[in-house]
């Protein structure tokens, strides 16, 4: 929850700027629902695309204040954030909500952007995988073999994001981070190894220039979820330029 109009611009034109020459990897940047018009505006006919943060999983009806799926593609959108770990905290989101969510966004060509994570208190007692495991398995159960051949076709993306390294200024370890995304490709090749082969999994947790190196050089790593960097265009772009 972050921007305004005059920020915004001068943060998106920068982005836009510093990354018009690097065309090998895919950029998206997620705004606040009030500022998705101004991202369409600012990045249609960019090589940056833009999401919404969150959608809700009615397409409409009494659900005041929720954004149905509908109105993200209206304006443009091809990405959406789900199960964010600061939804689940603060907002009280369950497995559950993420996977209809989840659906919701497939039936409406959404490409869907889960994000996965366990606590430190379930790191410390060696739970990551259970608790990961849990949140992708609540996502495949809702899925049909239709809706999972189409999550496939949308390029679905699995964000593996520790809760303990959001914001606090801790990163997994590139090690640490490979292990957990080589599992998260080993439970989705459960359900259809091709498809895990490709699937694209990125790692979340105060990402920066001088760790994002690392990380993209782990074979199961494919990509970056990026939190307060992204609000930085130097840093930002710098980050975006290791990927490429």
């Amino acid at each position: 929850m972050h921007g305004d109009i005059k920020s915004n611009q001068i943060l998106l034109e920068s982005i836009i700027g510093g990354l018009k020459e690097y065309k090998n990897a895919d950029y998206v940047v997620c705004v606040p629902n009030p500022y998705l018009f101004q991202a369409r505006e600012l990045l249609t006919s960019t090589n940056i695309t833009w999401g919404g943060q969150n959608v809700n999983q009615h397409e409409q009806g009494a659900f005041t204040g929720a954004v149905a799926p509908h109105m993200l593609t209206d304006l443009g959108c091809t990405y959406v954030l789900l199960g964010h770990s600061e939804r689940h905290v603060l907002f009280h989101e369950t497995n559950l909500t993420a996977a209809a969510r989840f659906d919701a966004a497939i039936k409406a060509d959404l490409t869907p952007v889960l994000c996965v994570g366990e606590t430190l208190a379930e790191h410390e007692a060696g739970l990551t995988e259970v608790i990961v495991a849990s949140q992708m398995d609540a996502v495949m159960a809702t899925l049909g073999d239709e809706d999972f051949a189409k999550a496939i076709q949308l390029n679905m993306v699995f964000a593996y994001e520790p809760v303990w390294a959001v914001g606090t200024g801790k990163t997994a370890s590139p090690e640490q981070a490979q292990a957990i995304h080589a599992f998260i490709r080993n439970r989705i090749a459960r359900r259809n190894a091709d498809a895990a082969a490709d699937v694209r999994i990125i790692y979340g947790g105060s990402v920066k220039a001088n760790n994002a190196a690392a990380l993209f050089a782990m074979p199961d790593v494919d990509g970056v979820l990026i939190g307060g960097a992204s609000l930085l265009a130097d840093e930002f772009v710098a980050i975006c330029k290791l990927a490429n």
